[in-house]
């Protein structure tokens, strides 16, 4: 959702041969600031109503949290939900991030944005705003959000953004209803002025745990990977699939055929981004102050409100799963990739009821020398 924020180093977690020599701070922190929303998505992780939604962090505790983030980090924070923007206090968040120098992203979906508020948005430090178009038509893509006249207050909230000199990116989510259409909404994104594209991969938690029909055979998601791969070079703005990690796979594959090495000064952020981050420089905030390794896995790793964010990210036993990509099970256990790749873990979890298990959505097959070092190193074989 924005930059490499400063202060990082140029290699991910995942990137090193040795998880145990990586030092591990987010770099980018999901945070849903309330759950209440006015759209009625198909697929939301969060099964999102109007609300109000009781017990949600208060400003006061707002304001804690991202004291205690910027103590330790400087990540990213995306303000999503839900809809932001229904909390009242939603500018003073956002300018006290601001203040303490963190980057401050926003996702909302566009309904309750005007002129006034837009302003506001860039005047409390707002860096970027996320808008979700998931139909290349209104009707396809109302259909999906749930809500008649969603795609035109979409496309309105652009406009303001673009007026006020925000800039923005796109997110698609992508199922079997609008697979088809991919093609002809990027064009749109591209043409409507975006920064970016990022198509998020269905993973089947909250409403979309109803959508396993609408989730895309592994086959045909690798063919669509590909295809994310095979337009990189050819569009004028940053493309990639988010939620689908093993696209770090297949990108890495395609640059060896070319015989291009990837480099953070080759490849930029592509050479930098591990697939599934979660738990390792990404972490999600509930607006109850649970913690998550993403939102998509519903596996509780601490409570801000019983101790800091700071100490959950270092101590959490989730996390530090996470960071132990050896002792993933099945292929992604031994995969000569799982340092730039990893797996979904929410979709081994919603699949298989364990979230280190192997990703049940990949087609490849790691090399049998991937799996006698793997053997070796785990002592398995003499």
């Amino acid at each position: 959702m924005g930059a490499m924020p400063k202060g990082h180093p140029h290699e991910v977690p995942g990137m090193e041969k040795d998880s145990k020599k990586m030092v591990f701070l987010p770099r980018l922190i999901a945070w849903e600031v309330t759950r209440s929303c006015n759209l009625n998505c198909i697929h939301c992780r969060a099964a999102a109503r109007y609300g109000p939604y009781p017990d949600e962090l208060t400003t006061e505790e707002c304001l804690a949290f991202l004291d205690d983030v910027a103590s330790f980090s400087d990540p990213i924070i995306i303000l999503t939900g839900g809809e932001p923007m229904m909390r009242e206090d939603i500018f003073d968040i956002a300018a006290h991030g601001t203040r303490l120098g963190l980057r401050m992203v926003m996702a909302p979906c566009g309904l309750l944005m005007d002129e006034e508020n837009t302003k506001r948005m860039k005047e409390v430090g707002i860096r970027r705003l996320s808008f979700s178009i998931d139909g290349a038509t209104a009707e396809s893509h109302d259909r999906f959000r749930g809500i008649p006249g969603a795609f035109e207050a979409v496309l309105k909230a652009i406009e303001l953004a673009k007026k006020v000199g925000l800039e923005f990116q796109v997110n698609t989510t992508i199922t079997k209803h609008n697979l088809h259409e991919l093609p002809q909404i990027l064009e749109l994104v591209i043409k409507l002025g975006a920064v970016a594209h990022h198509p998020f991969l269905l993973v089947p938690t909250g409403r979309a745990a109803n959508l396993k029909d609408q989730e895309i055979s592994p086959e045909d998601y690798e063919k669509t990977l590909t295809w994310f791969y095979e337009m990189r070079d050819k569009v004028p703005i940053q493309f990639k699939p988010t939620c689908a990690p093993h696209y770090y796979r297949i990108f890495r594959q395609g640059e060896r055929r070319k015989g291009r090495k990837v480099t953070p000064q080759t490849h930029g952020l592509d050479a930098m981004t591990k697939g599934c981050m979660g738990g390792q420089t990404f972490a999600f905030v509930s607006h109850m102050g649970k913690v998550q390794i993403c939102g998509f896995l519903d596996v509780e790793c601490g409570d801000i409100r019983k101790e800091p964010f700071s100490r959950i990210w270092h101590t959490s036993k989730v996390f530090q799963e996470m960071r132990a990509w050896d002792d993933y099970k099945g292929r992604c256990g031994y995969c000569e990739f799982k340092r730039v790749c990893g797996g979904c873990r929410a979709r081994a979890y919603a699949f298989t009821g364990d979230y280190l298990e192997e990703e049940p959505f990949c087609t490849y097959q790691p090399s049998e020398e991937a799996l006698k070092a793997h053997m070796l190193k785990k002592g398995m074989v003499g």
